[in-house]
């Protein structure tokens, strides 16, 4: 039984959270604001963090083009328990990171990077 395409972004998802362990939850979301796929934990609702991914990548996108920054690397929020990272996955997808408050982002920004150019394949 062959994996389909979700299965296959999950599973790459599983890895960079693997890899990068402060990386707590994570998902493939479409532009338009649908999950793709997601590696996130039970209490955490999956169409709350696809809907908010998709408008902060959206304004994001908007803030860095309207104030001459170039085009949008990443999108980062810090809050008291933690950090939620965006980054864009081509022009169809963001990939959405939820990291603990004592993150190594540095480490977790690698590892985003090397998980979007496999999904961009896959998101095609």
């Amino acid at each position: 039984m062959s994996e389909s395409i979700s299965d296959k972004m999950v599973i790459r998802l599983r890895d960079m959270q693997a890899a990068a362990s402060d990386i707590i939850a994570s998902a493939v979301i479409s532009v338009d604001g649908l999950a793709m796929a997601s590696a996130l934990p039970t209490n955490v609702e999956e169409d709350r963090v696809a809907a908010m991914s998709a408008a902060m990548l959206s304004l994001g996108e908007r803030i860095a083009s309207e104030l001459g920054r170039g085009d949008l690397n990443e999108v980062y929020i810090r809050g008291e328990e933690g950090f939620v990272l965006l980054t864009a996955i081509g022009t169809e997808a963001v990939l959405t990171a939820l990291a603990r408050k004592e993150a190594k982002l540095g480490l977790i920004f690698l590892e985003m990077r090397r998980a979007t150019e496999d999904l961009e394949k896959l998101v095609g």
